[in-house]
């Protein structure tokens, strides 16, 4: 049966010239990437235009026909930033889009050239480096930004106290600050590792080729210097085919957002009436469509599920990435979409974590009616380690005049010094000095501990973290 060449792929595909029959419509669609990858037009026509340049000092293009490239995809950069570019049927992705629409500007004889010595393996793989990196640092502006509103809000709300909580039972008395700052440093860990991720991302694969190098004797580090990478990638097997900053940039991602549940989980129980210990701007918030009374925190509660979101992109691509055969396989096209929405999502993120604690409001009466003299039974037990009496032993003492508080059904601070003593007779007069949160926070003055001139200190460093 007689082929139509008007449908086969060799018509308007990069790959089509060793194709008779025409592809599959379907199969066309299931194959195409444009839908996402043309998000990064502007990181391929620089690629291109930096190859370019490297394959005229090479002798391999005319400074002539250089120039007329250039020109040309400053053309089409120009389409693409107006919103004027038009994307074609056979324009399965945006490397053969802005090939294609060279052609048309500035002849097909000269843009034939453009891709001598190069394959989309390494072309692809440049784009998202050379993308990946300028959203990290947008990410890391935001998370800075967040830090600085910890920051901020830690040493202006110094002063309150609430409870602490371990198995979400209230434990010990602590400062609002402290726990800001618990959160504080872990978001600080993150901004290290993202840019310790970022290093590792902004290394340059162009000029390796589908696998084996390129046999023009073309100028990595020449390319590498223009487009704004560190340094290239040292062996063009690997470094066509490698997706570990993918992959690392996922991670990094599930982890702050597994830090970013964490924080929303303890504002989503603290603007409940249950604990009412802060208030949700409405603006972070909303209603429900039933029950006229309800303010609900969205907000929070999408920062918590979005971590799933995240989560669930990185098992999903490690187990694309698995056990892939050495160098470029098409399963690594499903780099892009967990890669794109993987940015979005943790950007959109941190801002609106941001906009959250910028905008609500702490109710200090609230904590403080939470205060509970339970919360001060370590306390006790302190006490008379200060009188020579063994921890273990006075662990063993506190936990019985909590015991007879409960029996009696009063709080611990108005048992009389008779009673403490009935308990144990090494209790003396200065013992219901204990009984105050603010001598047991300011009792915890070591380094990371809860007291004024602690948390204090911790600002401090943090502050030149986030510097």
């Amino acid at each position: 049966m007689a082929t139509n060449k008007a449908n086969a792929p060799a018509a308007g595909m990069l790959w089509g010239g060793r194709f008779t029959g025409g592809i599959d419509p379907l199969m066309h669609q299931y194959n195409a990437s444009i839908s996402y990858d043309k998000f990064l037009y502007k990181e391929d026509i620089l690629g291109s235009i930096a190859f370019a340049r490297a394959n005229a000092k090479s002798g391999i293009i005319s400074d002539d026909e250089f120039a007329e490239i250039e020109r040309g995809l400053r053309e089409v950069l120009k389409e693409w930033d107006t919103d004027t570019f038009a994307i074609m049927p056979n324009d399965e992705d945006i490397h053969t889009a802005n090939e294609r629409r060279l052609g048309e500007i500035i002849s097909k004889d000269i843009a034939g050239k453009l891709h001598t010595g190069r394959s989309r393996n390494e072309q692809c793989v440049c784009d998202m480096r050379m993308w990946l990196r300028e959203r990290i640092h947008e990410i890391d502006n935001h998370l800075v930004a967040f830090l600085q509103v910890i920051i901020a809000r830690a040493e202006a709300e110094i002063d309150h106290i609430m409870p602490g909580y371990t198995h979400l039972q209230r434990a010990m008395a602590v400062r609002f600050s402290a726990w800001l700052l618990s959160f504080g440093f872990a978001f600080a860990s993150d901004l290290e590792r993202l840019r310790e991720t970022f290093k590792r991302v902004n290394k340059s694969p162009l000029g390796c080729g589908a696998l084996a190098g390129n046999a023009f004797n073309i100028d990595r580090d020449m390319m590498a210097k223009e487009l704004g990478f560190d340094g290239i990638l040292w062996n063009s097997m690997g470094a066509v085919s490698s997706r570990d900053f993918v992959t690392e940039f996922l991670q990094w991602g599930s982890m702050f957002m597994g830090h970013i549940s964490n924080w929303s989980q303890d504002l989503i129980l603290w603007c409940s009436s249950e604990f009412g210990f802060i208030t949700i701007a409405d603006s972070y918030a909303t209603g429900s469509s039933l029950m006229p009374q309800k303010k609900n925190p969205d907000g929070l509660e999408l920062l918590r599920g979005k971590s799933g979101r995240c989560f669930g992109q990185l098992a999903g691509f490690m187990m694309t990435n698995k056990a892939l055969t050495s160098t470029y396989n098409k399963d690594l096209q499903e780099s892009w979409e967990p890669m794109l929405d993987h940015v979005k999502t943790i950007s959109d993120s941190v801002q609106i974590a941001n906009g959250i604690l910028s905008t609500l409001t702490i109710r200090p009466d609230r904590m403080l009616a939470a205060l509970d003299p339970t919360l001060l039974a370590t306390d006790l037990a302190d006490f008379l380690v200060r009188k020579g009496v063994p921890f273990r032993e006075t662990h063993h003492i506190s936990g019985r005049v909590v015991a007879k508080s409960e029996e009696l059904g009063i709080p611990m601070n108005t048992l009389s010094l008779e009673q403490l003593k009935a308990i144990d007779n090494r209790f003396t007069d200065d013992v219901m000095d204990i009984f105050n949160y603010e001598t047991s926070v300011e009792s915890r003055s070591a380094k990371g501990g809860t007291s004024r001139s602690s948390v204090l200190e911790q600002i401090k460093v943090l502050k030149a973290i986030v510097s």
